[in-house]
């Protein structure tokens, strides 16, 4: 009998574990980061920069230069999301677009030059 009831609590812990564990990959948490750009284009960029795995939403502000992402951090940092905006040529948070991926934009994102063309 005591076997039984150690087997079923065993049962019932691991489900327990299991359960946990499949509520915190679901969890998604939203933050806010500054993302450098001006334009539409750059908009575009951004956003489909930001969708990685485990992105559930991206929306960047043009006037304010603030990405809104939606995001499971069991499947995806916000530094791998800053990371493959800047791939992109746009400064994201702490993480700074390099020359060569900043020198791929068009003119009128050219966010580091004042005075860059906007549309």
């Amino acid at each position: 009998m005591k076997r039984i009831f150690g087997l079923i609590a065993l049962l019932l812990a691991s489900y327990s574990f299991t359960f946990a564990q499949q509520q915190t990959d679901k969890a998604v948490t939203t933050e806010t980061i500054i993302v450098k750009g001006n334009c539409g284009e750059c908009k575009e960029r951004i956003e489909e920069a930001a969708y990685l795995k485990g992105v559930k939403r991206a929306e960047w502000n043009k006037e304010t230069k603030e990405l809104t992402v939606s995001f499971r951090p069991a499947k995806v940092s916000l530094n791998q999301i800053e990371k493959s905006i800047a791939t992109a040529g746009h400064d994201a948070g702490e993480v700074k677009a390099s020359d060569s991926a900043y020198n791929t934009l068009p003119p009128c994102c050219a966010y580091r030059h004042e005075h860059a063309q906007t549309h």
